[in-house]
């Protein structure tokens, strides 16, 4: 049986995931980053990025991670 792509995001609500706005979904998502570096600080997180993105974006990715997020825990394929 062939799976179908998601056309919206999911939320989870208790046990179940139901669909939701991009809005409610990248609000969700912003407030569990929020928890985890005030509970355990910037160094809880970690990104990982790709060579065969384009540079620009590689290069945004370490800028979030370590002007918005604060964490120098960033990692690419790049050097393999």
């Amino acid at each position: 049986m062939k799976q179908e792509r998601l056309t919206t995001p999911l939320v989870r609500d208790g046990e179940s995931l139901r669909p939701a706005t991009w809005d409610e979904a990248l609000s969700r998502a912003a407030q569990g980053f929020q928890k985890t570096l005030s509970e355990h600080g910037p160094t809880s997180f970690g990104l990982f990025s790709c060579s065969k993105a384009t540079n620009e974006l590689n290069y945004l990715a370490q800028k979030f991670a370590r002007c918005v997020v604060g964490s120098n825990n960033i990692d690419s394929c790049n050097r393999t």
